[in-house]
């Protein structure tokens, strides 16, 4: 496998339909864990109701642009970076755009230990946090002016977790986590720089979408006077740092 992959924000294609929507997956080839995440645009005064799944969960990344969410239970408006999940196929949703929109959908499988897991314990669906409500943390691989927020913890939701990272001049140099892949999505006015296993540089901007399977360390880091804010989005691809059981005695298999 590369050691990591970037949608260039001008590769992104984006070509509406004739009710003011596009949706382009990201990526798609580079990962076969079963996540597929697309790029959706949506015109201002359009709406969308995307397809409901039992047995994937669906994760949406609302990067840019304002409007609402309805559903059954409730209106949820989108005034900033957003996060919401539906409830399988138990509740229909609707994404209205008030202004031009810009967000992520991200389709997840559920293997075993996925539904064990959900049906034992998961966070209420449908899900919906704005940026500002999210908890902020701290990790000893971030700037000390960084700002780190957490969206979904590990087991609220099956394999993925959510969360984020904002700086001006500084930002994420992380060692390599092996078990778990990481996705990148640059929002605000991102404008920094990414490598990955000591590579050369790149930069990544607002509007792109980055991969980096599980193992190599990675920086996502902006120059001074320069943004870095981007969601991270991982998923766990080893089973027994993700959901196993040691009686007393017993050491974990190698």
């Amino acid at each position: 496998m590369e050691k990591f992959f970037i949608a260039k924000k001008e590769d992104i294609r984006v070509e509406y339909d004739a009710n003011g929507f596009s949706c382009t997956e990201l990526l798609p080839g580079t990962y076969d864990g079963g996540m597929h995440n697309y790029m959706c645009h949506l015109k201002a005064g359009q709406s969308v109701s995307p397809a409901m799944y039992a047995d994937k969960t669906v994760i949406f990344m609302f990067g840019q642009g304002r409007g609402y969410i309805t559903d059954a239970e409730a209106s949820y408006n989108i005034t900033e970076l957003a996060f919401y999940a539906p409830n399988f196929d138990k509740c229909a949703y609707t994404i209205h755009a008030v202004t031009d929109m810009e967000f992520v959908m991200s389709i997840v499988e559920l293997n075993e230990w996925d539904k064990e897991l959900i049906a034992a314990n998961h966070v209420y669906l449908p899900f919906f946090k704005l940026h500002s409500e999210c908890t902020r943390y701290v990790q000893d691989c971030k700037g000390p002016n960084t700002e780190a927020r957490s969206v979904l913890n590990c087991k609220q939701l099956g394999r993925i977790m959510i969360g984020t990272t904002r700086a001006i001049g500084e930002g994420t140099m992380e060692a390599g986590h092996p078990a778990v892949h990481q996705w990148n999505y640059c929002v605000g006015n991102s404008d920094f720089h990414i490598s990955v296993d000591h590579c050369e540089p790149l930069p990544h901007v607002a509007g792109e979408w980055s991969f980096i399977p599980a193992g190599p360390d990675h920086d996502l880091v902006a120059d001074p006077g320069k943004e870095v804010f981007y969601v991270w989005y991982e998923q766990f691809v080893r089973e027994k740092d993700f959901d196993v059981k040691v009686l007393p005695g017993q050491k974990l298999p190698e």
